[in-house]
């Protein structure tokens, strides 16, 4: 543990965990690290994880369960479901198409495991937009929106021009060449018109999980 400093009580001070990002970790240092981070009150996450970490930790957690498409493991000693969530309150994933599912599981699973309600809309992409209005009361009624899209990356300011909420735009790294692996996406995102539309890495499921969380919290407790 000399070169990792997990951080327990995060959740604590925070309202969400510190995760564990699985690549480029040996088994042994996520071992260690999921060690420590379950002294905390918060739930310990590993991303990005396969299923070889999975079973691995699955012997020192017996009750830890892995969401194979999200790639996420929730590590836990006891089996159980994920937590009950609280208020009507909740979260609108939205896909443009399927290859985004796996980026979309990761904000929406990350989400539920701290609680939330979460509802999926996915394959609604701009090149069948009629789909997307098809959910339009459902994107009305959420407490913020995660759009996933790759190639131009157009659906979330559609979404952001819809709804009266905050919309969280993923870039994805889907899409042929001059998409060039999310960044096209990215820029879309980044220069959208809808004012309501901020944007997070590409490909990160798991920071748009979190700050859909936090929105929606706020709105539970509120």
């Amino acid at each position: 543990m000399r070169h990792c400093f997990p951080e327990p009580d995060r959740h604590k001070r925070q309202g969400f965990p510190e995760a564990i990002y699985s690549p480029g970790k040996t088994i042994e240092q996520i071992l260690t690290m999921a060690e420590k981070l379950s002294e905390g009150s918060g739930p310990v996450i590993a991303t990005r994880a396969g299923e070889k970490v999975f079973r691995v930790l699955k012997k020192r957690f017996p009750g830890s369960l892995y969401f194979k498409t999200a790639r996420i493991i929730l590590v836990k000693r006891r089996a159980g479901r994920l937590p009950e969530p609280a208020g009507a309150s909740y979260i609108c994933v939205v896909t443009a198409g399927t290859s985004d599912i796996p980026v979309a599981e990761e904000a929406a699973v990350t989400a539920e495991i701290l609680g939330n309600r979460v509802k999926r809309v996915f394959d609604v992409g701009v090149a069948g937009v009629h789909r997307l209005l098809q959910h339009q009361d459902l994107l009305n009624g959420a407490s913020c929106a995660v759009v996933c899209a790759g190639m131009e990356g157009a659906l979330a300011s559609v979404v952001g021009g819809l709804v009266p909420c905050p919309v969280i735009g993923v870039p994805t790294s889907v899409g042929y060449g001059a998409s060039f692996q999310g960044l096209s996406a990215l820029l879309a995102m980044l220069n959208s018109c809808a004012a309501n539309v901020s944007v997070v890495n590409i490909d990160d499921g798991f920071g748009a999980g979190i700050i859909a969380s936090l929105i929606n919290n706020r709105r539970v407790h509120k």
